[in-house]
């Protein structure tokens, strides 16, 4: 299968797209071997000339998982290994379950094998599974193995993902540094071998589970606009579980460098919103449906449903003779001597709560005599995955638990409980699912949990099973449910009974109602449920996933992208083709050649860090306005919500330094001008309605305070908790919109506040403003750079960018509108962070003092070569792009001179001119 690729190393390392005639060469979609490739296949005609790709090209799919869905077993009859299809796995089943639903779609797998192949064999089964089963196995060394796997895998992140903290040695084990070192290790592995198979350009990754959660940044940093999925399937804990993890960060960024990342529940992914809110102070946004968080330009989206099951292997199984036979055998044993049986399906690990499971039962017993020698209940307790003294203490206390509660409630011929430990053909699990009259699924914590899904397909049976059971043709279905809330499958199973599993007596309970709940409404639960599960099986959540992974990645090739940042740390900035970052270069430039400037600054978040406990400016701040402000072609304001009165205090030292207060609301050019109104002078009498409603918020949200302006009320949230605070921003807004409804006010939400201001008023009225200024003195600016951070900025942003086609700007005026930060802007450029803007700023003002200081010395020399002194007011000398260009403007004169000669010639001959010389 061939399709395109890169052919130019340099542009697949720096992650630019390939010209078209690039792409003429091909190279094949599989390398067998690393560092080697096979003659390059071109697809031009016998002539020469180029042809499209294949029609018969298919969307491809690299599934990546830490166990590929194949079994591998050694000949026993001479050397060599057999291999076949694990029909168990998921990762099998979501590739049939999408074929089954038509799409054109070719799968490859990537991961490890469960038996470890020697290394003298290692070549040749890697090529016999990539041949048959298009498989790429990872061969890991067995220290390294376990390091990673028994080690950080099932040691510390699995504990840690289902709430267990390691408070001490015993309790999941502390961080090892050197385990995560070969968690990050293996995963570099994986990385190498889907660089083996992978074509960038056209294939899916999809990484499944927390095995491999690192894998993302692998596969960001070798190819940018890689199109990458994640799916963790199991829970994400709360932020305050999760923030214990000494490697969270890495974590967090690693899974957002994939483009879309699913989980089972809404509350797992709520979880992992709030770590990346928390942790790493991003915030998401819900747009039609979809929820998205903004990474350095990126998209990251985030997707919520739970697996299912793989509903035509279920139903092939229930058809199957043995299952038939199995049932019989179980009908013989259990429903013909009067007996109800009641089913546990659980691996026998510390969090699927199977002795809280026996104590509810032993519970049920003492409660309810009258269901003694009738209610049995089977525990299938299937091998653990991980290994180590939890599970060997699961296993004693639960045969302990059973035997004794056997020898309390047991008779001759009758065994209340019945565990079964050992591993059971698929068959004979099915077969008990249908003979069961109840399903008990009550872990403590877990991922999705398919048991009660089978269970219901189960119990929805065929007519041979219904012929075996003695059910006539057209008796209804029925099956009963027992799940723990803390599964990710209980949210889609409203007809279950929902239980505490902590609660002994109100599982004990659950149980009794389950067994003794009306006939009628057992029917309409099963009804309800296979509903769902019958629709959203494997092939649903695969293919939803799939497409929602399409549609996230459609705009990659539109994009231009570039990594910064190393190691785990490392990120891919993002940005749309008309918006990039301001080069220092290129704004010096245009600022050194131009004679008319307009310049407008945010404070807070531009000139100031929002994190700042202080802030007022430093005296590095004041410097730079001063040394702007000096320069006679530029006309800079300061914009920001502040008041007047703080404005006025903080920049007392800026003589000629325009300032706008409160969004413009008021507006000075210099600091001994009179304060002017932007807008009509507002009626404030809407306050006396809106601050008793923002006290309410302030005295229910620790943190959060009211700042008093004279035309504006804020409500900031920015020192409570993130979450508490932004929901009750929310409430807070749409409070104040009820009441403020007629009211000629506006009701703003910005970056942790909530604000109340007069309808009209916005920083965009200062631009406005600003350019008209000029506009009266006769000035066109041919300048005009615009820095702000937040939505209030992008007022002026718009002003400014409409303004290039008015009169107020010259025709060929430089216009930079910046935003702080990568994020969705009117601006067409950003800088990173404020201290990028002060350096800019800087640079700026070192042209500007250069160039007064210039002046100032030329002034001096002619004062000192005897003008009068009068004659400094008819000089005006404007530094220019070269070093040494001047303009002198003598009356309506003005000349344009090159050289500090010739400029002295032009100030003697106006000195002369003015003592009555004429030459």
């Amino acid at each position: 299968m061939v399709s395109r690729s890169y052919s130019n190393l340099l542009e697949l390392a720096s992650g630019e797209p390939p010209s078209i005639s690039q792409i003429r060469r091909r190279i094949p979609r599989v390398m067998t071997v690393a560092g080697i490739i096979s003659d390059l296949d071109s697809d031009s005609d016998s002539d020469g000339s180029a042809t499209g790709p294949s029609s018969t090209t298919r969307d491809r799919t690299i599934v990546v998982a830490n166990q590929l869905p194949v079994r591998a077993r050694r000949r026993p009859d001479g050397p060599g290994w057999d291999f076949s299809w694990d029909e168990d796995s998921l990762l099998l089943q979501l590739k049939d379950a999408i074929g089954d639903r038509g799409a054109d779609m070719e799968f490859f797998y990537v991961g490890c094998l469960r038996d470890e192949i020697p290394p003298a064999d290692q070549d040749e089964v890697g090529q016999v599974l990539l041949e048959t089963f298009k498989c790429v196995p990872a061969f890991l060394p067995p220290d390294l193995l376990a390091r990673y796997y028994h080690g950080f895998c099932k040691q510390q992140l699995w504990p840690l993902f289902h709430y267990m903290l390691p408070m001490s040695p015993d309790l999941g084990g502390r961080f090892d540094r050197s385990l995560w070192q070969a968690y990050v290790s293996v995963n570099k592995i994986f990385a190498d071998k889907i660089l083996e198979v992978i074509n960038p350009d056209d294939d899916f990754v999809w990484v499944h589970d927390y095995h491999l959660m690192v894998l993302p940044t692998f596969l960001r940093k070798r190819f940018n606009r890689i199109k990458l999925g994640f799916f963790l399937h199991s829970p994400f804990p709360s932020s305050e579980i999760y923030k214990t993890l000494p490697v969270r960060e890495e974590l967090l960024r690693a899974l957002l460098n994939s483009d879309l990342i699913g989980f089972h529940t809404f509350d797992y992914a709520r979880h992992f919103l709030s770590c990346c809110g928390r942790m790493l102070g991003l915030s998401y946004e819900s747009k039609r449906g979809y929820i998205g968080l903004e990474y350095y330009g990126r998209t990251v989206s985030i997707k919520i449903l739970p697996v299912g099951i793989h509903l035509g292997q279920l139903k092939s199984v229930l058809g199957l003779p043995e299952t038939e036979t199995k049932v019989q055998e179980l009908r013989e044993q259990f429903l013909e001597k009067g007996r109800v049986m009641m089913l546990g399906v659980d691996d026998m690990d510390i969090f699927k709560g199977i002795s809280l499971k026996l104590l509810a039962m032993e519970e049920l017993l003492k409660q309810h005599p009258e269901w003694r020698g009738k209610v049995v209940l089977v525990q299938i307790a299937n091998p653990a995955r991980g290994r180590g003294k939890g599970v060997k203490e699961v296993q004693a206390e639960s045969f302990a638990m059973m035997k004794r509660i056997n020898e309390a409630y047991g008779e001759p011929g009758y065994e209340p409980i019945v565990l079964i430990d050992e591993p059971l053909p698929f068959f004979h699990r099915i077969a008990y699912y249908v003979v069961a009259e109840c399903c008990l699924v009550t872990a403590v914590r877990d991922g999705m949990n398919l048991i009660p899904y089978e269970y219901i397909i189960s119990r929805q049976g065929n007519e041979k099973l219904d012929h075996v059971l003695g059910l006539g043709t057209s008796a209804q279905k029925k099956s009963m449910l027992v799940v723990s809330e803390f599964i990710g499958c209980s949210p889609s199973l409203s007809g279950a009974i929902r239980v505490n599993p902590w609660n002994i007596e109100a599982v004990a309970d659950a149980m009794v109602n389950a067994l003794e709940m009306s006939e009628q409404e057992k029917q309409f639960r099963h009804e309800k449920h296979y509903k769902y599960v019958s629709t959203h099986d494997v092939g649903y959540w695969a293919n939803s996933f799939v497409q929602d992974l399409e549609r996230t990645c459609r705009d990659h090739s539109r994009r231009r992208c570039w990594g910064i940042g190393f190691g785990l740390g490392f990120r891919v900035v993002s940005l749309d083709t008309n918006f990039r970052k301001l080069a220092m270069e290129h704004i010096v430039s245009a600022y050194r050649r131009t004679r008319t400037r307009a310049i407008l600054l945010d404070y807070d978040g531009t000139l100031m860090p929002q994190a700042s406990i202080d802030k007022s400016p430093n005296a590095k701040s004041i410097e730079i306005l001063n040394s702007l402000c000096r320069d006679r072609n530029n006309l800079v304001f300061l914009v920001s919500a502040r008041t007047r009165a703080t404005l006025s205090d903080w920049f007392s030292a800026c003589e000629n330094l325009g300032v706008a207060a409160e969004h413009g609301y008021f507006l000075r050019l210099k600091r001994d001008a009179e304060w002017e109104t932007c807008v009509p002078v507002a009626d404030c009498s809407w306050k006396q309605i809106a601050e008793p409603v923002m006290n309410l918020y302030t005295e229910t949200t620790d943190g959060s305070t009211i700042e008093d302006k004279e035309t504006a009320l804020v409500w900031s949230y920015e020192d409570a908790d993130p979450d508490f605070g932004s929901c009750q921003a929310k409430e807070l807004l749409d409070h104040l919109e009820s009441v403020l409804a007629n009211e000629p006010v506006s009701v703003k939400s910005g970056q942790h506040i909530v604000e109340v201001k007069p309808q009209g008023v916005s920083k965009g009225l200062v631009a406005r403003r600003l350019l008209s200024i000029m506009q009266e003195r006769g000035l066109s600016s041919d300048f005009v750079l615009c820095i702000g951070d937040d939505r209030s900025d992008e007022d002026m942003f718009e002003v400014i960018s409409t303004s290039i086609a008015s009169t107020s700007l010259t025709p060929t005026a430089e216009v930079f509108a910046c935003t702080v930060g990568q994020k969705p802007s009117k601006a067409k450029y950003y800088l990173d962070d404020t201290a990028e803007i002060v350096r800019l700023m800087q640079g700026l003002a070192t042209v500007s003092e250069q160039a007064f200081r210039t002046q100032q010395s030329l002034q001096n020399d002619v004062l000192l070569c005897g003008c009068p002194p009068n004659s400094e007011m008819l000089l005006s000398l404007f530094y220019g792009d070269d070093a040494a260009n001047f303009i002198i403007r003598h009356d309506d004169l003005q000349v344009e001179l090159l050289g500090l000669e010739m400029c002295w010639v032009w100030i003697k001959h106006l000195y002369l001119t003015n003592c009555g010389i004429h030459l």
